[in-house]
């Protein structure tokens, strides 16, 4: 089962474009990660997913539901963090759990608790006493007390700590483990990289790629450093499965256009000192498509 199906979405805000023609598909117990730079379309994606917009064009559907014509029951199973978290400054984690636990018809208290102690946070502090830190603390331990069937999570890492984000990670994984499903916003490429089985990279309102991390692994180009034994050998013109990012005297470094097997089989015969290749990066993969 698809836990979120867009198809053909389209919202603009009078000329400006957020999303053409968008479509995606997140399957059910996946962590899907959301990628594209700022004005890519990803909060206006997000903004129809929760029912707060209605679209122009097209379709977006969660748990097979209409988002705009039944948000409620979307929002019931849902947990989610905004990127621009905003709390009334007068609450306390306490006050905020009983308030969402009305709002949602559960007990949310053991659990509200339970988190509180693990992520650190004072459950009798206000708001306008909070860190960012700890605002962001409060935002996730909000979304995730109910144990939604799909967390929806805008860059939820910005103002955490590093232990605070291996937490995260874990409940995170967790999540996913029990079939339920993460769908993550992220500016963090390595975040994405060691969470996420699957990207959509938006760019301008339209996916540039949609692919397994495994295949845009392999789409990745690997960079390589050469080390000639003199000058004079390494003035020679590369071959066409390398290209040069920096030529030193006695040193080449690139990234490989072609295979490795060709790389080693024409290395043999150079007068090479020395030669690395390092993993794909993916980083540059990632910016390729953002500019």
């Amino acid at each position: 089962m698809n836990v979120v199906t867009v198809d053909r979405l389209t919202m603009h805000y009078g000329r400006r474009v957020g999303v053409e023609g968008l479509n995606l598909t997140v399957p059910e117990g996946s962590m899907f990660g959301f990628l594209g730079p700022n004005g890519s379309g990803k909060t206006t994606t997000i903004r129809v997913l929760l029912g707060f917009l209605r679209p122009n064009l097209g379709e977006a559907r969660v748990f097979e539901l209409d988002c705009w014509s039944h948000s409620a029951k979307i929002k019931a199973e849902v947990g989610y963090l905004p990127g621009d978290l905003r709390l009334y400054p007068w609450l306390t984690c306490r006050e905020a759990l009983r308030l969402f636990g009305r709002v949602r018809g559960r007990d949310l208290t053991k659990a509200g608790a339970e988190l509180s102690e693990d992520f650190g946070l004072d459950p009798d502090v206000r708001v306008r006493a909070m860190s960012r830190g700890m605002r962001q603390k409060l935002g996730l331990i909000l979304a995730l007390a109910h144990r939604p069937r799909l967390l929806i999570l805008d860059e939820p890492t910005a103002s955490l700590d590093p232990l605070m984000q291996e937490k995260l990670y874990r409940r995170m994984g967790e999540a996913v483990a029990e079939g339920r499903t993460v769908f993550l916003s992220s500016h963090t490429l390595d975040e994405v990289e060691r969470l996420c089985s699957r990207v959509v990279i938006l760019r301008e309102g339209k996916v540039v790629a949609d692919d397994t991390l495994e295949s845009l692994r392999a789409r990745a180009r690997r960079m390589v450093t050469i080390q000639w034994r003199d000058a004079g050998a390494a003035r020679q013109a590369p071959p066409p499965f390398l290209s040069i990012l920096q030529h030193q005297p006695q040193a080449w470094r690139a990234t490989l256009t072609g295979s490795t097997v060709e790389l080693v089989r024409w290395s043999a015969g150079q007068a090479i000192e020395d030669l690395s290749i390092e993993q794909p990066d993916l980083t540059a993969l990632f910016q390729a498509f953002y500019s």
